[in-house]
């Protein structure tokens, strides 16, 4: 029998014909329970998943064949990494498959939180007409802080520099920034203070806790304007929606929560000034096509290499 691939989440058609093709069998169970994948892990070599299977301990120990994780996507929070190396199972992500895709998202809920579309579209749905209530502001000339420098932060800072932007970004893991010319290093402190909108694009750190919370609002300018397109937990949410009641936070815009999807009651759906969406960064046409043939790519590499 040859190298047996499962896919546990949708991937594009491409890639699991491309995968087929190189001479692999590939499976496809998009519908397993965590139950379920338990049991079905022992007869393959690789797993290909994108967000919704969590690729836990149980799941690598279960895995007796296992010896490739390839998770269709940037982050890896649904892979217990360490686990899976201490078991000799290669873990493998697509990190710039999707970063144009995150990056336009990002942009795209700036200039919303800047001229109101949530807000009226829904106003105007309902029979509103709040032409008064929804003056805006423009975003050329004001200041981007950019919070992680990666593939998606330089993105963006390249794209709302084109939109006459001033950028500025800081990174924990970065002492110069890999595009100076368009958006220079600062401390985070000094980006917080001197942003009118800030954008994250950094991972969760669980042992860490979020990483901005009620001390760094305190630092930022009045009526900032706040884009998660990262990770969910590394704003505060009840931080944030104090920071929004006090009128420090002008607008917010997330696309990841800390639980997803978020209780139906949860504290920022009652504010007017936020623009939401339910974990969409990667969900264009483009970017799965990107994704899943990187994913290919790399088990059919592997496959070759280890057969």
């Amino acid at each position: 029998m040859g190298f047996r691939v499962l896919a546990s989440d949708v991937l594009d058609p491409a890639s699991i014909a491309a995968m087929r093709d190189a001479g692999l069998e590939v499976d496809e169970k998009t519908d397993l329970t965590p139950e379920q994948l338990a049991v079905e892990i022992a007869a393959y070599d690789a797993i290909v998943i994108r967000s919704a299977t969590k690729v836990r301990a149980n799941i690598i120990d279960a895995g007796t064949k296992l010896k490739l994780v390839v998770r269709a996507g940037v982050g890896l929070d649904n892979v217990d990494v360490a686990h899976a190396q201490s078991k000799g199972v290669a873990v493998r992500n697509t990190p710039a498959a999707s970063s144009n895709s995150v990056a336009e998202l990002a942009l795209g809920h700036m200039l919303s939180l800047a001229r109101h579309i949530g807000r009226g579209t829904v106003s105007t749905k309902a029979g509103a007409w709040e032409k008064k209530k929804l003056g805006g502001v423009e975003i050329a000339g004001k200041t981007l802080g950019i919070i992680g420098i990666g593939r998606i932060g330089q993105s963006l800072a390249r794209k709302a520099s084109a939109l006459g932007m001033k950028v500025l970004c800081s990174d924990a893991f970065l002492t110069q920034s890999p595009i100076p010319d368009i958006a220079p290093m600062v401390t985070k402190d000094e980006l917080l203070a001197r942003s009118d909108f800030i954008s994250l694009h950094i991972p969760f750190d669980p042992k860490v806790g979020p990483s901005i919370s009620t001390p760094q609002f305190a630092t930022m300018k009045d009526g900032v304007y706040l884009i998660n397109c990262a990770r969910g937990g590394t704003i505060d949410e009840t931080a944030l929606v104090a920071a929004m009641n006090s009128g420090k936070v002008a607008g917010a815009a997330l696309d990841v929560f800390a639980n997803e999807p978020p209780e139906a009651n949860h504290p920022l759906f009652a504010q007017e000034a936020v623009s939401l969406t339910p974990h969409i960064g990667a969900a264009t046409v483009e970017a799965q096509e990107r994704v899943g043939r990187e994913a290919a790519d790399i088990v059919i590499e592997f496959a070759r290499a280890n057969s």
